[in-house]
Protein backbone atom coordinates (compact mmCIF):
# COMPACT_ATOMS: atom_id res chain seq x y z
CA UNK A 1 0.00 0.00 0.00
CA UNK A 2 0.63 3.48 -0.88
CA UNK A 3 2.25 5.81 2.48
CA UNK A 4 1.27 9.15 3.02
CA UNK A 5 3.74 11.96 1.63
CA UNK A 6 5.80 13.82 4.07
CA UNK A 7 3.62 16.74 2.69
CA UNK A 8 0.25 15.26 3.89
CA UNK A 9 1.70 14.27 7.21
CA UNK A 10 2.85 17.51 7.50
CA UNK A 11 -0.38 18.87 6.44
CA UNK A 12 -2.60 16.98 8.99
CA UNK A 13 -0.33 17.45 12.00
CA UNK A 14 -0.92 21.36 10.97
CA UNK A 15 -4.80 20.92 10.98
CA UNK A 16 -4.83 19.39 14.38
CA UNK A 17 -3.05 21.96 15.64
CA UNK A 18 -5.20 24.53 14.29
CA UNK A 19 -8.30 22.97 15.70
CA UNK A 20 -7.17 22.40 18.86
CA UNK A 21 -6.94 26.27 19.08
CA UNK A 22 -9.73 26.42 16.80
CA UNK A 23 -11.46 28.88 19.03
CA UNK A 24 -8.13 30.90 19.94
CA UNK A 25 -8.49 32.79 16.67
CA UNK A 26 -5.27 32.58 13.88
CA UNK A 27 -2.03 31.10 14.71
CA UNK A 28 1.46 32.79 13.67
CA UNK A 29 3.51 30.35 11.46
CA UNK A 30 6.54 30.52 13.16
CA UNK A 31 4.94 29.30 16.28
CA UNK A 32 2.74 26.82 14.38
CA UNK A 33 6.20 25.03 13.17
CA UNK A 34 7.80 25.34 16.13
CA UNK A 35 4.93 23.47 17.89
CA UNK A 36 4.53 20.71 15.49
CA UNK A 37 8.81 20.43 14.46
CA UNK A 38 7.36 21.46 10.77
CA UNK A 39 10.02 23.38 8.62
CA UNK A 40 8.73 26.76 8.45
CA UNK A 41 9.56 27.14 4.27
CA UNK A 42 7.63 23.56 4.10
CA UNK A 43 4.89 24.57 6.11
CA UNK A 44 4.04 28.36 4.32
CA UNK A 45 3.85 26.10 1.14
CA UNK A 46 1.76 23.63 2.88
CA UNK A 47 -0.17 26.36 4.28
CA UNK A 48 -1.15 28.06 1.30
CA UNK A 49 -2.10 24.57 -0.82
CA UNK A 50 -4.62 23.77 2.10
CA UNK A 51 -5.80 27.59 2.12
CA UNK A 52 -6.53 27.30 -2.03
CA UNK A 53 -8.70 24.07 -0.79
CA UNK A 54 -10.66 25.82 1.76
CA UNK A 55 -9.30 23.99 4.53
CA UNK A 56 -7.79 27.13 6.28
CA UNK A 57 -8.31 30.87 6.23
CA UNK A 58 -5.01 33.82 6.55
CA UNK A 59 -5.34 37.07 8.51
CA UNK A 60 -2.99 39.38 7.81
CA UNK A 61 -2.15 42.23 10.17
CA UNK A 62 -1.15 42.70 13.75
CA UNK A 63 -3.38 39.43 15.30
CA UNK A 64 -3.27 37.53 11.71
CA UNK A 65 -2.19 34.06 10.75
CA UNK A 66 -4.13 30.97 9.61
CA UNK A 67 -6.98 29.16 11.05
CA UNK A 68 -9.41 26.67 10.26
CA UNK A 69 -12.10 28.23 8.00
CA UNK A 70 -14.81 25.31 9.04
CA UNK A 71 -15.08 23.63 12.00
CA UNK A 72 -12.94 20.64 13.20
CA UNK A 73 -15.61 18.52 13.29
CA UNK A 74 -16.78 19.38 9.68
CA UNK A 75 -13.45 18.31 8.22
CA UNK A 76 -12.84 14.85 7.50
CA UNK A 77 -9.24 12.88 7.04
CA UNK A 78 -10.64 11.43 3.88
CA UNK A 79 -11.54 14.74 2.06
CA UNK A 80 -7.82 16.31 3.46
CA UNK A 81 -6.32 13.13 1.95
CA UNK A 82 -7.96 12.97 -1.06
CA UNK A 83 -7.08 16.74 -1.67
CA UNK A 84 -3.24 16.18 -1.15
CA UNK A 85 -2.59 12.82 -2.44
CA UNK A 86 -5.33 11.89 -4.80
CA UNK A 87 -7.72 9.15 -4.57
CA UNK A 88 -7.86 6.96 -1.96
CA UNK A 89 -7.89 3.51 -4.26
CA UNK A 90 -4.14 1.43 -4.10
CA UNK A 91 -5.13 1.20 -7.70
CA UNK A 92 -7.00 3.16 -10.48
CA UNK A 93 -9.67 1.06 -11.41
CA UNK A 94 -10.72 0.21 -7.85
CA UNK A 95 -11.11 4.33 -7.45
CA UNK A 96 -14.47 6.04 -6.91
CA UNK A 97 -13.42 9.49 -8.11
CA UNK A 98 -10.41 8.66 -10.92
CA UNK A 99 -11.06 5.56 -12.39
CA UNK A 100 -9.21 4.38 -14.63
CA UNK A 101 -8.50 0.49 -16.16
CA UNK A 102 -5.55 -1.00 -15.73
CA UNK A 103 -3.35 -1.88 -18.69
CA UNK A 104 -2.91 -5.37 -18.47
CA UNK A 105 -6.40 -6.15 -17.17
CA UNK A 106 -8.46 -8.06 -19.85
CA UNK A 107 -12.24 -7.92 -18.21
CA UNK A 108 -12.41 -5.30 -15.06
CA UNK A 109 -15.43 -6.61 -13.65
CA UNK A 110 -14.51 -10.22 -13.08
CA UNK A 111 -10.70 -9.42 -11.98
CA UNK A 112 -10.04 -10.34 -8.64
CA UNK A 113 -7.29 -8.36 -7.43
CA UNK A 114 -9.39 -5.41 -8.45
CA UNK A 115 -12.87 -6.87 -5.83
CA UNK A 116 -10.30 -6.87 -3.73
CA UNK A 117 -8.43 -3.40 -3.83
CA UNK A 118 -12.71 -1.83 -3.97
CA UNK A 119 -13.30 -3.21 -0.48
CA UNK A 120 -10.04 -1.87 0.28
CA UNK A 121 -10.93 1.30 -1.08
CA UNK A 122 -14.37 1.38 0.73
CA UNK A 123 -13.22 0.35 4.10
CA UNK A 124 -10.50 3.22 4.08
CA UNK A 125 -12.91 5.47 2.99
CA UNK A 126 -15.65 4.38 5.70
CA UNK A 127 -12.64 5.62 8.25
CA UNK A 128 -11.35 8.51 6.63
CA UNK A 129 -14.58 9.80 5.78
CA UNK A 130 -15.77 9.08 8.93
CA UNK A 131 -13.15 10.39 10.90
CA UNK A 132 -13.31 14.01 11.58
CA UNK A 133 -10.16 16.92 12.56
CA UNK A 134 -12.27 16.95 16.18
CA UNK A 135 -12.67 13.44 16.27
CA UNK A 136 -8.72 13.01 16.17
CA UNK A 137 -8.06 15.64 18.51
CA UNK A 138 -10.57 14.07 21.13
CA UNK A 139 -8.23 11.02 20.55
CA UNK A 140 -5.07 12.49 21.23
CA UNK A 141 -6.67 14.45 24.40
CA UNK A 142 -7.59 10.82 25.43
CA UNK A 143 -4.62 9.40 24.68
CA UNK A 144 -2.26 12.19 26.19
CA UNK A 145 -4.57 11.80 29.48
CA UNK A 146 -3.85 7.92 29.92
CA UNK A 147 -0.33 8.29 29.23
CA UNK A 148 -0.27 11.65 32.01
CA UNK A 149 -1.82 8.61 34.49
CA UNK A 150 0.46 5.70 33.47
CA UNK A 151 3.72 8.60 34.37
CA UNK A 152 2.23 9.25 37.55
CA UNK A 153 1.39 5.67 38.77
CA UNK A 154 4.87 5.21 37.66
CA UNK A 155 5.92 8.23 39.64
CA UNK A 156 4.39 6.29 42.94
CA UNK A 157 5.78 3.25 42.29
Amino acid sequence: MRTLSKKTQYSLRALYSLARSHRAGPRLIVDLAEQESIPKKFLEQILLGLKSAGFVESKKGRHGGYSLARNPSEITLGEVIRRMEGPLAPLPCASETAYRKCDECADAETCGTRMVMREVRDATALILDGTTLADVCARIEQAQGQKADADALMYYI
